[in-house]
């Protein structure tokens, strides 16, 4: 079951994107529900975390990023939390974004930027990378992270494409970033393939094509209304053996994130969340 924040629907901005994925949705047969009580829409940053072992890690959410905007930052355990069995949440005091968790197919193996650092500084590096390998029940494999993203998020630089393969941004970066993260995957038996990209002003998504949500059906791919979607939904083709359904999102990605950053999947589903 997928779910989004309500705030798509009821944000004139964004009700344009959210209409054509919903509509996109439908059409693969992919269910889906709206949360409420979220302050933003990027439900994948601060909910909880879900692990192979069908645990769900409830993380720290205060990004520095958000420091000086409280009214932006969802509290999921004041908020959220009452309508979650108690008995499957654990609560860590790690200050993690779930955008900078990108897991494996298997849950077996985390990708995590090194922003987790300087969000931790009360923890040596050693410890910290434990305590989420501990915590996530997987290896955990820190990549550098953009400079200049205020995130520093790894869903826009890794993605799996089964447990040995990653995809990559195909278009330099600065000095050299997805050489870097590939020769980090690399020491750790992962390979890494090119997928397309284009830079954007700072702080918007647009372009980042490898932000996609891929569900058992289908997977659902940002486009931007340019020429590079061509590429971008051909590359997609060839990659997955599933659908590959284009969704032209820029109303959300000028804000920032993409398909995988405004969605939460789980399992089963939990209570009964308003939708």
């Amino acid at each position: 079951m997928l779910y989004f924040s309500t705030l798509l629907t009821s944000t004139a901005a964004y009700a344009p994107a959210a209409r054509r994925l919903f509509d996109a949705l439908d059409t693969q047969g992919v269910e889906y529900r709206l949360l409420d009580g979220t302050k933003d829409i990027w439900l994948r940053d601060f909910m909880p975390v879900h692990t192979k072992s069908g645990k769900y890690i409830s993380f720290r959410y205060e990004p520095s990023y958000l420091a000086d905007m409280p009214e932006f930052r969802t509290d999921f355990r004041r908020d959220l939390a009452p309508s979650f069995p108690q008995e499957r949440l654990v609560y860590s005091d790690i200050n993690l974004d779930g955008g900078n968790i990108v897991f494996s197919p298997s849950r077996e193996t985390a990708v995590i930027s090194d922003r987790i650092f300087s969000e931790n500084p009360s923890f040596s590096q050693t410890a910290l990378v434990g305590e989420l390998e501990r915590l996530l029940d997987a290896r955990v494999i820190i990549i550098p992270s953009l400079a200049s993203d205020r995130t520093g998020h790894a869903d826009g630089m890794v993605r799996f494409l089964d447990e040995r393969t990653t995809l990559g941004n195909g278009t330099p970066y600065q000095n050299g970033l997805e050489q870097r993260i590939a020769r980090t995957l690399k020491a750790n038996g992962i390979d890494t393939l090119d997928f397309p990209y284009f830079s954007s002003p700072e702080d918007s998504a647009v372009g980042c094509y490898l932000n996609f949500l891929e569900t058992e059906k289908a997977v659902f791919l940002p486009i931007f209304g340019v020429s590079e979607d061509k590429r971008a939904i051909a590359r997609a083709n060839a990659l997955f053996s599933k659908p590959v359904v284009p969704v032209k999102l820029n109303e959300i990605a000028e804000e920032g994130g993409c398909l995988n950053c405004i969605s939460w999947e789980q399992e089963a589903q939990i209570s009964s969340p308003t939708d």
